[in-house]
């Protein structure tokens, strides 16, 4: 395993340790609204600062991209995207469904993802060209071919609704001819469930690289595809990302393509 990964794998368990201390002393916590339907925990701080010092422990002068400490500048190649807790509002929920999300890229390159679930103990990793797993085991993209019978999943517009009748046109097409969406409220974990086969394609519009950096190279790493609306690698700055099997893929670019604008597929 590469170096860079397993210090991905041992700084997202130490953000996993803080976020189950805090999943059973929810009376502890303070939450902050950032916007709205944006919330940040004393949580979430905490996990990132977690993260943090665990890159820093074995290299000092990295660039960090974190979501809520914003960037650290540093010198190299080496890039660390992370998300210390993808899922806040679930998480204040106390809903089971969230996760830590860390991604390295080098020279602008996604290379290592990892994507965590405290909860399940379930650990999402990928590096790029070794495949990609779930504590351990070889995971890969489902066989669905086509839309019919087809499961899912997507992200609801929660702060930004600018694009909501695009979104909507979308969420109809795809709700009227597949066997289900589902709506978990985390899109890095949706990302690890089409990498592992559990639902067969996602897709959602405006999220942040810390959201998906992760998602999208497990994915690939797994044998999907994971890209922008217009087919491109642009998701990490446009925010709207697409994936699926091979086949699959093919039918949900069709139907992007008839529901989202053109100047929303960039």
């Amino acid at each position: 395993m590469h170096p860079l990964l397993n210090i991905a794998k041992e700084a997202a368990e130490a953000a996993g340790n803080v976020i189950r201390f805090y999943q059973d002393r929810f009376d502890q916590i303070t939450v902050e609204q950032k916007g709205r339907n944006d919330y940040v925990s004393q949580c979430d701080f905490e996990a990132e600062q977690a993260i943090i010092k665990t890159i820093r422990k074995y290299h000092g002068n990295h660039k960090i991209i974190a979501e809520e400490s914003g960037v650290q500048n540093g010198n190299g190649d080496v890039e660390w995207i992370i998300d210390p807790l993808d899922g806040t509002t679930n998480f204040l929920h106390q809903f089971p469904q969230f996760a830590v999300s860390i991604a390295v890229t080098v020279k602008g390159k996604l290379t290592h993802a990892v994507i965590y679930d405290p909860i399940a103990e379930e650990m999402f990793t990928a590096t790029k060209g070794s495949g990609a797993y779930l504590n351990n085991h070889r995971i890969r993209v489902s066989g669905q071919k086509t839309l019919d019978n087809a499961l899912l999943a997507t992200g609801f517009p929660y702060h930004d609704f600018s694009y909501i009748d695009a979104y909507l046109a979308s969420f109809k097409a795809f709700m009227t001819s597949t066997a289900g969406i589902r709506r978990a409220g985390s899109a890095a974990l949706d990302l690890a469930y089409v990498a592992c086969g559990r639902v067969d394609g996602f897709w959602e519009l405006n999220l942040k690289p810390w959201d998906i950096a992760a998602g999208a190279l497990i994915i690939k790493e797994a044998g999907g595809l994971a890209t922008d609306f217009a087919g491109g690698e642009n998701f990490l700055e446009s925010g709207n990302i697409m994936a699926a099997n091979p086949k699959m893929y093919k039918e949900m670019a069709q139907v992007i393509g008839k529901t989202i604008p053109a100047e929303l597929r960039k």
